[in-house]
């Protein structure tokens, strides 16, 4: 009898500790309401709102202290096309290279769009351009860490002296006329230099005795001035003195306008440049004849 009462309390005894040591129900709500607030935080945490990075300049040729930099966060999605920047900023340019930082509202961001910092640094007519496009926001790309290399282009006026400077070089393979005059003042001579029929250059060579020389460079487009270049000199084998550019584009814009005088590079004024304008073609019609052809 004395044996089978201590079993009965073993075995109560052994469902006591048993229900004591079982998870009450609040306490696995709690810890269940733990996880889910940690994976909050943690999604939270992964939502990207700013980009940033680093901006250089490749080559020698700086921006001037007027020159603006643009930063923008875009969306060049097809479907996105003219809409305005997730995040855009304006200051001038400063030095590089140079941190930048873009602030902008994740909720605005597609998911399966596609996005890319885009960089404007223009200074007066010169624009830098970037060679490379600089993802963000999507899957693989770098939102912090951006580096952007931006690559002076050239100037309306510098992509016209380089066109003027490479049709120079190919005058020895052009068919060549030969002309002479005598006026009152001074003595000149030309050379007509033609291809495909057409007249492409005249180098006119003018002596004005003691007041000087010109050794000047005319350049054309189906009869029309595009291009010149004038060495002022005090006699034929002298070094110039100075040296007048100026160039237009083909809408007859003025773009090229340089007066040089050694090293030192100014502003050719545009009166200077509408006297050499009219030379070309008063030596083009002296040359041709009055036909200009």
């Amino acid at each position: 009898m004395r044996k089978t009462v201590l079993s009965l309390m073993s075995v109560a005894a052994l469902a006591l500790a048993g229900c004591n040591n079982a998870p009450s129900s609040s306490q696995s709500t709690d810890t269940g309401a733990a996880s889910a607030g940690s994976a909050e935080t943690a999604t939270a945490a992964k939502v990207v709102s700013q980009v940033s990075g680093t901006i250089s300049l490749r080559g020698s040729i700086q921006p001037s202290a007027t020159a603006q930099l643009v930063i923008n966060l875009v969306d060049v999605s097809a479907t996105a096309a003219g809409s305005a920047p997730l995040a855009s900023k304006t200051s001038p340019a400063g030095t590089f290279p140079q941190p930048f930082q873009l602030t902008f509202n994740p909720a605005q961001v597609k998911p399966d769009d596609l996005y890319v910092v885009q960089v404007i640094l223009t200074d007066g007519e010169r624009h830098y351009v970037m060679p490379m496009q600089a993802p963000v926001l999507a899957k693989g790309s770098k939102n912090d860490g951006v580096a952007i290399e931006l690559v002076a282009e050239q100037t309306p006026g510098e992509k016209v002296l380089a066109a003027f400077t490479d049709d120079q070089k190919q005058l020895g393979g052009m068919k060549v006329s030969h002309g002479t005059k005598l006026d009152p003042n001074a003595s000149r001579g030309w050379q007509v230099f033609r291809q495909a029929g057409k007249i492409q250059f005249i180098r006119e060579l003018v002596d004005y005795g003691d007041k000087g020389f010109t050794s000047t460079d005319y350049a054309y487009k189906d009869g029309k001035v595009w291009a010149v270049v004038q060495q002022t000199m005090a006699n034929s084998g002298a070094k110039p003195s100075s040296i007048d550019r100026a160039g237009w584009s083909d809408d007859g814009t003025l773009v090229l306008k340089q007066h040089q005088v050694g090293s030192d590079v100014q502003t050719l004024d545009d009166d200077a440049a509408a006297k050499l304008h009219r030379q070309a073609m008063d030596i083009l019609s002296l040359a041709t004849n009055g036909k200009n052809k």
